[in-house]
């Protein structure tokens, strides 16, 4: 017996051992592949990336800069979330042809919607080029010295790097600076919107479930990528053909079980697995509730209105969700970060690190590394958070006061290089804030600009505060500015935008909406930013060589480099977990869940009659299981934002889920991963096909495919 408890303690401490990371596809060989088939992959390291043959990561483009998606037939078809796909959805919209309420599908290709501004990117080889972008660095004494040299390194081999002349180069930095890495991608820019289910199936739960488990949200939607006539990427035209793709994903209709195989590709955003104690007790106790309490002010405000009024929902559906998205995000993260003790688990590693830079006699190359960081991170908390409530209020949750900070950029182009660059920046920001006044709602802004204003002015740091704003009535001062400001229309903008440079900034500067943004900023880029900057860059380089220390010291370590847009390939199983004490969450949810939460005409949680009826009539086709059908499964692959639309894979290569979120207890994953707690969630394949082919009809879509049965073989 207790042999068999050993046996069972060792298996689980090795298979939780071999969860979490985010690993370069193009270096699998060795320690991972080994791992990944420990776990059940029957494919091999050459099958997920090659440059030679066609390979996985042929079948997974980034969409848009942000999120991800797969191709998933051979006529360039793609699958991504539907809040990935938002944008796109809500600006083929409006109140006749309301695409969000009531969803979007395409029934041959002539119905294809195109897309201003939609792209999606593959990446066609990954290029070590650490040894000359590092050239002459080392040499340097000064960190701005050694990034000056480090971007005309980078300048210079983006020039040089071979490639074809519809591709790009672009050049990422790994494990803060110790690597450099370059990739030759192509990105097509003719990419057309085919399905899109109604919101109350892409989007049920809305911000209620979001960062939850259990979920039961069919998040998704379909693009097509065209091509010109040689299958390259070319902008939009009637006479452009659908892509063929080096390889495209085949779905699999045997489902998931518990301790099955997963895998997920994909570009994850950003995540700070590194940082020391001090950083994350910040991040925890100071900046996560500043943002919170901001956001959670902009959000309540937005959503009064949006409930009592349709067109507004409309205008603001996909400004909320970004709001709220990161909202939520932050406080799962502090939770999961005080309940996984993050802070005491990093100073005790930070004991062994000290140990370790005394055993290899290091003391005199990172001995003082941990002074220095807690030094740093006691003279930047007022400057952080000086900057994040400048940066949450005026930058990004207010849009007359961010409009007016555009403005504000103008005349600093202006003071720096004169009136042609003005000009042309001034034509650019007129066309561009076009699109942005359509969906602009000054009386529901004036009410977000009361609230934040009011947080600003008694929350953020006072040695930083205009002396005039110190005591203001945000009341009376919100109501001042959207009344007389001719920043709230974009005709009113234009004329005041009118007109030779001095004329444009002296009238700029007699608009009560601007001159309170301008001192503002003013103070914000005197007396913040540059400090914050200084300390900051301090922090960079000791990051960088912390980084370099662990993995010098820590050879046996198993130490993947942090996020940063590019292509990783996580892996892991499905796994339920439990959350707290007593509770225990199962791996998959079905469409029973979907009804026991339905409330008619509810904003998050209605269900559209055609699906009631599915439900009721259990017409679940070849997609349902044991009677029931499957919505949402959950793994241990580590996953983050940018992640949202990755393809979750099985062991054979084939399709199986979508993934689209993570756990509340386990967001903290970008500082912090956690075995035990952190899941990232995704939409069962065969729901996306369910819905797609009973709820839609959309048939001429699942002809295209190939669905597989990899279980049955």
């Amino acid at each position: 017996m207790k042999f068999l408890k050993l046996f069972l303690l060792l298996f689980i401490v090795q298979t939780q051992a071999q969860q979490g990371g985010m690993w370069i596809p193009s270096l699998l060989k060795g320690m991972n592949e080994s791992e990944m088939k420990n776990l059940g992959m029957k494919i091999s390291a050459d099958d997920i990336y090659s440059v030679n043959k066609s390979s996985l990561k042929d079948a997974v483009p980034q969409f848009n800069g942000g999120c991800t998606s797969e191709v998933i037939s051979p006529k360039g078809l793609i699958l991504t979330n539907h809040h990935c796909g938002f944008d796109a959805i809500q600006n083929q919209s409006s109140v006749e042809k309301d695409y969000l309420t009531n969803g979007f599908w395409a029934y041959n290709m002539k119905e294809e919607l195109p897309n201003k501004d939609l792209e999606v990117t593959f990446i066609v080889s990954i290029n070590d080029v650490t040894k000359e972008i590092l050239e002459g660095v080392n040499t340097l004494t000064l960190e701005t010295e050694k990034q000056k040299k480090i971007q005309e390194n980078i300048s210079k081999l983006n020039l040089s790097f071979k490639k074809e002349a519809w591709q790009e180069n672009r050049i990422r930095s790994f494990f803060e600076g110790n690597q450099y890495i370059l990739f030759v991608i192509e990105s097509f820019k003719d990419v057309r919107l085919v399905g899109a289910p109604p919101s109350s199936i892409g989007k049920f739960g809305s911000d209620t479930d979001n960062w939850v488990w259990p979920r039961h949200t069919g998040d998704f939607s379909l693009f097509r990528i065209y091509a010109d006539k040689n299958n390259r990427p070319a902008e939009y035209s009637e006479d452009n053909v659908p892509y063929t793709p080096k390889h495209f994903l085949p779905i699999s209709l045997d489902g998931i079980k518990e301790n099955d195989f997963t895998m997920v590709l994909g570009f994850p955003g950003r995540t700070q697995e590194y940082l020391p104690s001090f950083a994350v007790a910040q991040i925890q106790n100071e900046l996560n509730p500043a943002k919170i309490e901001i956001r959670d002010a902009a959000l309540k405000v937005q959503d009064g209105f949006m409930r009592k009024d349709n067109a507004i929902k409309i205008q603001y559906a996909s400004k909320y969700a970004g709001v709220a998205n990161y909202w939520k995000k932050w406080i799962g993260e502090t939770m999961g970060l005080k309940k996984s003790n993050a802070v005491a688990k990093k100073q005790k590693e930070e004991v062994i690190f000290k140990e370790n830079v005394g055993k290899a006699g290091k003391q005199n190359e990172y001995g003082t590394l941990l002074s220095d960081f807690e030094k740093n991170y006691v003279d930047i908390k007022d400057y952080a958070l000086a900057r994040d409530y400048f940066t949450e209020v005026f930058l990004r949750n207010t849009e007359l006061l961010s409009t007016a900070y555009k403005i504000y950029q103008l005349e600093q182009v202006f003071n720096a290089k004169g009136e042609q660059a003005f000009n042309d920046r001034k034509n650019n920001l007129l066309s561009s804030l076009k699109d942005f006044y359509k969906d602009f709602n000054p009386t529901v802004d004036e009410k977000v600009f009361e609230k934040l204003v009011d947080l600003y002015v008694k929350k953020s740091p006072k040695q930083f505060l205009a002396n005039d704003l110190i005591n203001i009535n945000a009341t009376s001062l919100s109501s001042d500015i959207y009344k007389n400001s001719k920043l709230v229309t974009y005709d009113q903008l234009t004329n005041l935008l009118t007109g030779d440079a001095k004329s444009v900034i002296a009238n700029l500067n007699n608009d009560k909406g601007y001159l309170f943004v301008k001192q503002a900023a003013d103070q914000y880029l005197k007396q913040v930013l540059p400090k914050f900057d200084e300390i900051n860059l301090k922090n960079a380089s000791l990051q960088r060589t912390y980084m370099k220390a662990q993995l010098e010291l820590n050879k046996k370590a198993r130490i993947f480099p942090d996020a940063n847009s590019t292509l990783r390939v996580t892996y892991g199983k499905v796994k339920g977990y439990e959350p707290k004490d007593a509770t225990l969450y199962m791996t998959t949810t079905y469409l029973d869940g979907v009804m026991e939460k339905y409330v008619p005409g509810d904003y998050e949680f209605d269900v559209p009659k055609k699906l009631v009826d599915l439900y009721n009539a259990k017409d679940y086709g070849s997609y349902g299981e044991n009677g029931k059908m499957p919505v949402c499964f959950i793994g241990t692959n580590h996953t983050t934002g940018g992640n949202s639309g990755s393809p979750a894979i099985d062991a054979k290569g084939n399709l199986i889920g979508l993934n689209f979120d993570r756990v509340w207890e386990g967001t903290m994953s970008d500082i912090n991963y956690d075995p035990a707690i952190c899941r990232n969630i995704m939409v069962d394949a065969r729901y996306v096909l369910f819905i797609i082919d009973k709820f839609a009809g959309a048939k001429n879509l699942i002809d295209e495919m190939k669905l597989v049965h990899p279980k049955k073989k």
